[in-house]
């Protein structure tokens, strides 16, 4: 069984923490996530597909050796920009739970970066999700920009809650999608 377990690392440096890695420990059976959502950014009428993290400061490891990897702790304290295990360094544990499907849903079921969702808006005016990253999170949907084409999403990971913003573009709903 893959477990996932989640390291805090210096923000902005999530990708030369996962560079330096795998440079100095190339043989490991570890897999580093830093998951990315491309948002288009419109300035001056041009739009610009900017990638951004999903998560800042965090990075995602996945592996099926616990023991392994409990004992193996002092490589990843030796990357600099490292700060600590989640849920503490003292208490390193998998993600569980609904942290454990969050991370898992930008990781797998995303894809490498979170793109462009779906969507239409029901009689109500309410949000529907066909099909992309926002699929699965329509409940934790705090605001929606129709205009830019984005969803505000409150995101809860070891108790802590920050807001993203997701794109989407609206498509016609059909008679067949009642």
């Amino acid at each position: 069984m893959q477990n996932i377990y989640a390291i805090q690392v210096q923000s902005r440096s999530e990708n030369k923490y996962i560079k330096l890695f795998k440079l100095r420990r190339p043989l490991q059976q570890y897999k580093l996530y830093a998951p990315l959502r491309r948002m288009p950014i419109r300035r001056k009428g041009v739009v610009r597909h900017v990638d951004s993290l999903i998560f800042p400061g965090y990075i995602f490891i996945e592996t099926d050796d616990e023991p392994g990897f409990i004992a193996n702790k002092a490589l990843f304290r030796q990357i600099p920009g490292f700060i600590r295990f989640l849920k503490s360094s003292q208490n390193i544990c998998p993600l569980i739970g609904r942290d454990l499907e969050l991370a898992l849903h930008f990781i797998k079921k995303a894809g490498p970066v979170a793109g462009l969702s779906r969507v239409f808006f029901n009689d109500q005016s309410r949000i529907v999700v066909i099909d992309g990253p926002l699929l699965g999170l329509e409940g934790m949907i705090i605001k929606v920009d129709k205009r830019k084409g984005r969803a505000k999403v409150k995101l809860d990971m070891y108790n802590d809650s920050f807001a993203i913003d997701l794109p989407f573009e609206v498509i016609e709903k059909t008679i067949d999608s009642q």
